[in-house]
Formats: C-alpha cells, structure tokens, sequence
C-alpha cells in the first residue's frame, strides 16, 4: 500500500466505503480453526494476551490553544522530552512496532507466538500524520503474511477511544464503525474480516438498561463474535452473584427498559489491570496451574486472559520482549499453549459447544434494578429506589477499575460533547458521508469523545477536550 493509506484529503479514511465495510465484517468464519494447529482435545489450559495501545489527538501543534493544531500527543511529546516523562516517547515508537518484530523472530525459530493487538484509530491517524510509517508497514508484515496470520490477532475498538457508559449511543456505532473503517483502509479489507473479538476502551461496560442493549447491539451489527469484559463488571443473570468459571466464555446479555435482550459471546478478563500482568506473562503461568473444567457435561480447557497497555511503564518498555520470548518458547507445544481469543473460540466450537452452553452473565447491578423494575414502569424511579436500598447503586457501568469516573467532575466537557453529538445528528442527517464536510465534522465529535479528557481531572487535558467540542461545534454550526 502507499504511504497516503488511511487518509482521504488529509483526513482519517473511515467512512465512505460502507458497503465493503458491510460485506467484510459479516463473512463468515471460521478464520483461524485450519491453521491454529493445536491438539484441543489433548491441551489442558489455554492462555492469551492483548496489548493496548492509545495516544490521544490532542490540539498542541502551536502555542495558541484555540488555534494550535491537531496531533498525536506523541508528538508533543517527541517535540517536549524535557518535561516530566516525555523522554519516554522514542521508546513508545519501538513498542508499537514490536510485535511485528517479535512474531517473525520466534516463528523463525519454530516457535508458536500468539498476541492480540488493540490500537485506537486516533493511534492509526496520529503515527503516520507525524511521519511514523514504519510502525504500520511493519504491522502489515504480521498482518496479512499467512505466515503470521494465526499468530496475531487484531481486536476491533473505538476510533477515538471513546467509552461506552459516557458516548451518545448513536455515537458509539459511530465510532466502532469508523474504526473498522480505518483498519480496512490501512491494512486491507480481507485482513478487517478476521477481526472478531472487541476491546472496549477503559474496559468499559456500560450497566444502564438502554445503553447497554444497544452496546451489545451494536458490536453485534458490526460483525463482532466476542467482547473482552472485566470480570468484576458482570454478575450472573440467574442471581446476580459474581462469575463461578471465569476461565470459560459466557454469553453476555443486555436487556432493555423494553424488556428487548440483546447477546454477544464474553471472554472474562480476571484480576487487575496492572502492565506486570502482561509484562511478566502472568496469565501462561496461571494456565500453567489450571486443568479442565466441566461445562455442560463436556470437558473444556479453560482460558487465562489478560490486557495491558502495550507501552506504558518500565516494566512493559523494558521486560515485556525477555518474557515475551521466554513464555511463548515454553508455551509451544506444551499443555498450556497460548491462543487468541477468536482461536480459542473456533476450537470450542469445533469441540461441540453451543453459544446456549454458555453461562449467561449481565452488566453488573442489573438484577437487583430489574426486581425494582418492569418494562412500561418508571425506570428514573426504580434507578432512585435503587440507590436509596444500596448506596453502592450505580448506573455509571463498569471499567478496570473502580476508582476513577469517566462523568464525575466533568460536566464542562461532557455538556459540550453532548451538545455536538446533537448537532452532528441534525446537520449530517442529509449529508452523504463521502462529503469531506461530513469527515471533517466526524473527526471532530469523535476525538470529542476521547477517554483521555476525562481522566486525570481537571487541567490541560479538560482543555484539549474542550477545545476540541468547541471545534467540533463551529464546523457543525457554519459548515453545513
């Protein structure tokens, strides 16, 4: 592909081609089952990991902020190593290009790696926009060679790392779409129809009713087979209790203030959030100690799975390649070999289970809601009656951690992106979506909604948000 891959006039390429975009994220599999090469029937774990990867566009390619333009922050940071931990950003660079590194490196040696890869479009527009073409051509490298194919997984994500409990619905199919879009621009359609699995940003599993029904049904309209979910963001739906198998898959189901369900397969993610979880390939140890387990009267291995950011931290810069190579060398051919998640999946299928074999699970705080609710009551009320029998009651969804609000604290960024998510629904309604007015605008409500300017608290980071719904609103107010 040439270097203008991704970009149509200077802008991200995704949208225009829905059609393709339609026919290659519903193909039908299975994609990885031929060439996987595993035993199932003889293994006695599986194990995988994903790395993370995100840099917010940010409005600092000048001093002006109301003027300044768009870039990746690590370019800011690439052209401000001096402050704080910016010096960090050439590493940065290696670490997304890695694995296309690693993968031919231990496939050369007969060994059989696997990884799964989530990076945000606003990571695919940004790297290239600074002149960082090496990272995605070596990306390509592992992407469609068929020597590499099974080894590397990619798991589809939000354009700009928006997160789900916080994003207007209509919104957030925008965003998911955008992003598949953006892969197949950059990395060809037929490599997009093998990205099956999900990875929400922030691990984010939006818990109230409506949103969360049309969350799932959104990742099931887009194609999606699975979804990665934080274990402590899921109870069972047979009694609200936490998650008895969490190495197996579950079937995630959503219910709307319609009583309307909505399903998608859930591989659980377990344990914290922590980069050594990753870095030190914690997850093949823990298989490691693991046998199989009963699942509908049939035996199955179970799945330890793990995601981390894939640069931040010394631990992940620095020991991630030593482990890296050492686990994958002693995971080939043993009894708990690594697998992606779509792998794994086909081989479950291929064993004779059924997504109805699953166990069914349900974003957390959903039973106790629905035993204060029925489809055509209050839902506000039973959301307050809720709250006042729990004060744990929440409706802000669940993420990998417990500790930080995507909404609390940010009403002067959250009413602003409200406000052009409206705007963009009214002015675009009749605007064809090859009309670079629409890209523009879309560009703009979807770096709106970016995670980054709503977690650190108030500072500079509330300001790029800011400024960039600010941006967003004028092009939707004057443009069209």
């Amino acid at each position: 592909m040439a270097d203008s891959a991704g970009f149509v006039d200077g802008w991200p390429d995704f949208c225009g081609q829905e059609a393709r975009l339609d026919e290659a994220t519903h193909r039908s599999g299975p994609f990885y089952l031929q060439e996987s090469g595993i035993d199932f029937a003889s293994i006695q774990s599986a194990w995988g990991i994903a790395l993370h990867m995100q840099q917010p566009l940010v409005p600092a390619g000048g001093d002006d902020l109301k003027t300044a333009g768009i870039i990746s922050y690590l370019q800011y940071m690439m052209e401000h190593q001096g402050i704080g931990d910016n010096h960090n950003a050439p590493v940065f660079h290696q670490c997304y290009k890695r694995i296309g590194e690693l993968v031919p490196e231990l496939v050369g040696q007969g060994k059989d790696p696997r990884v799964m890869l989530d990076y945000s479009g606003c990571l695919f527009y940004g790297l290239p926009k600074m002149g960082l073409w090496d990272v995605i051509d070596t990306l390509r490298g592992v992407t469609s060679d068929t020597r590499y194919r099974k080894n590397v997984e990619w798991l589809g994500c939000t354009w700009g790392h928006a997160v789900a409990p916080s994003t207007p619905t209509q919104d957030y199919r925008l965003q998911v779409k955008a992003w598949q879009h953006h892969f197949g621009a950059l990395f060809g359609w037929d490599a997009l129809e093998r990205v099956r699995g999900f990875s929400p940003a922030e691990m984010a599993l939006p818990n109230h009713p409506d949103v969360a029904y049309e969350y799932v049904k959104t990742l099931s309209d887009c194609g999606f087979r699975w979804v990665l979910i934080q274990e402590h963001s899921v109870e069972l739906k047979e009694n609200g209790h936490g998650l008895n198998q969490p190495y197996v898959p579950h079937r995630l189901v959503a219910t709307n203030s319609k009583g309307e369900e909505a399903s998608i397969i859930a591989i659980i993610k377990t344990q914290g959030s922590d980069t050594k979880l990753v870095a030190q390939m914690q997850p093949f140890y823990e298989a490691r100690s693991k046998g199989r387990e009963t699942l509908a009267g049939k035996s199955i291995p179970p799945y330890v799975c793990q995601i981390g950011d894939g640069e931040n931290g010394g631990v992940m810069m620095n020991e991630f390649p030593g482990m890296f190579r050492q686990a994958m060398s002693e995971a080939t051919g043993s009894n708990s070999p690594a697998m992606n998640g779509t792998e794994y999946l086909e081989q479950v299928a291929n064993a004779g289970f059924q997504d109805s074999d699953f166990p069914v699970c349900q974003p957390v705080w959903t039973k106790m809601l629905f035993d204060h609710f029925k489809p055509g009551d209050d839902l506000d009320k039973a959301i307050e009656e809720c709250k006042k029998a729990d004060g744990r009651f929440n409706m802000e969804g669940g993420s990998w951690t417990n500790n930080i609000s995507w909404t609390q604290g940010y009403e002067n960024v959250l009413g602003p992106m409200e406000k052009a998510s409206a705007l963009f629904a009214e002015k675009t309604k009749n605007v064809p979506c090859t009309d670079i007015r629409y890209r523009k605008a879309l560009f703009h409500l979807l770096c709106s909604q970016t995670s980054c300017y709503r977690y650190w608290g108030q500072g500079t980071f509330t300001d790029y948000g800011e400024e960039i719904c600010r941006r967003a609103i004028d092009i939707l107010t004057y443009d069209f």
